[in-house]
């Protein structure tokens, strides 16, 4: 069974979310391993703390209250602080919360095109981690290619959202001109490269960037801007400073120049820029926190639209959970009767040729039986009816398969209406 325990910034406050996101920053799967979990993935975005386990169903409870209180004692709160803060959410609710916050539903700016990268890589480390499982790995494959899909079909995949457009369009009502604009981005990762590239698109020419790594110099060669080797002098030459590093902070110490007016941008989470910089003569700062507070977008139909992808996908993807002992069984038991005809026609056969003929057709008719039957198996379980279908199979077939208590035998999503129509009516 797949669990998420979720911590957003729908569920809590900034504040506890940087504080949460500073405290697990170098935690990883292996540590929420615990002996109820059979795998984990660490999720840690600019707006979620998430970790998603993979558990026996009687195991539930246990293992949820287990990595609550492992994240609540990484963040040094009570057990009760953490949980009034937190979401769990479990199953096929698991799967659609993944698959939503991989499509970007769930991001400050909806629809962010970063969000897909970050699910893709925290799987990635669980791999790596050997901390992934048959259900993890489908639960993130099918993810990843459900965010595509959102992308392709909807609007959201044409719009070029991301978070640090929507930050720079916050920021357009403080510049005057961004082609005279003298920009500092601090740090050298993904948010870094796609804040040049979204800066490049309002016509900024005068681009730094620093970085304490020491990657600085071979980052500026790659996206053409110049590098700085100190930050007090990298700030100094610059009138907006935009920050994307989980690394390292800016601190009031680190901003020459006190009263020399300067928009700051911190897109980090943990935050890159400390609180007391807002507190500089001249400094305006521009954080999650705020950037969160003009975030709230309507409910468009490209959204709409998006979260019905979602909800199918989910659907679909349960439906075949549901529904494979029963295709394995008609696949085993049409393979066993295969494999004696293929045995008998090799035997009869004259030729190797005619036998591998006579093989190639029995085998394409097995896949031409299978089809139509294997189909009406996920969508009987799509219904809630593949207790019905199973019955079928013995009646007909003689297959019996012992039931299996954890399938619900209740459809995956009532009707309703469709909400696409609603929104264009």
């Amino acid at each position: 069974m797949l669990i998420c325990v979720s911590v957003s910034h729908r569920t809590t406050g900034f504040d506890l979310l940087d504080r949460l996101s500073a405290a697990t920053e170098d935690l990883v799967a292996t540590e929420l391993l615990e002996p109820d979990a059979d795998g984990a993935v660490m999720l840690s975005t600019c707006n979620r703390v998430e970790a998603y386990l993979d558990v026996p169903s009687d195991a539930g409870e246990h293992a949820i209250a287990a990595v609550e209180g492992r994240l609540a004692a990484a963040a040094g709160l009570p057990l009760e602080d953490f949980r009034a803060n937190a979401e769990v959410l479990t199953g096929d609710h698991a799967l659609r919360h993944l698959f939503s916050v991989a499509s970007g539903l769930e991001s400050l700016a909806v629809g962010e095109d970063e969000i897909a990268g970050q699910v893709r890589r925290a799987y990635d480390a669980a791999r790596v981690a050997g901390t992934t499982t048959p259900v993890i790995d489908r639960a993130f494959q099918r993810a990843s290619k459900v965010s595509r899909e959102v992308r392709s079909a909807t609007q959201l995949g044409h719009q070029g959202r991301s978070l640090v457009q929507f930050a720079l369009d916050l920021a357009g009502h403080r510049v005057t001109d961004w082609r005279a604009a003298r920009v500092l981005v601090v740090g050298t990762g993904n948010y870094a490269a796609t804040a040049i590239a979204s800066l490049r698109g309002l016509g900024v020419a005068d681009i730094a960037v620093y970085s304490k790594t020491g990657r600085a110099h071979s980052f500026a060669a790659k996206y053409d801007v110049t590098p700085h080797h100190d930050l007090a002098e990298a700030i100094r030459s610059a009138e907006i400073v935009i920050t994307c590093t989980r690394r390292y902070t800016v601190t009031a110490a680190d901003v020459p120049d006190p009263g020399t007016r300067r928009l700051v941008i911190d897109l980090g989470m943990p935050r890159n820029v400390e609180p007391e910089v807002a507190e500089l003569a001249g400094i305006e700062l521009l954080d999650l926190r705020i950037i969160g507070m003009h975030a709230s977008l309507p409910e468009l139909a490209p959204e709409l639209a998006a979260r019905d992808i979602v909800q199918t996908e989910a659907d679909r993807h349960t439906a075949e959970h549901l529904a494979a002992p029963a295709i394995v069984a008609l696949r085993r038991h049409v393979f066993d009767a295969l494999d004696a005809e293929i045995a008998r026609a090799e035997d009869r056969a004259t030729t190797p040729e005619e036998a591998a003929a006579a093989t190639e057709a029995l085998r394409h008719l097995a896949g031409v039986l299978l089809h139509v039957p294997s189909q009406r198996a996920r969508e009987a379980a799509a219904r809630g009816a593949i207790g019905d279908f199973e019955a079928a199979l013995d009646a007909v077939h003689g297959i019996d398969l012992a039931p299996q208590a954890e399938r619900p035998a209740t459809p995956l999503r009532a009707a309703e209406p469709d909400a696409r129509a609603d929104a264009a009516s």
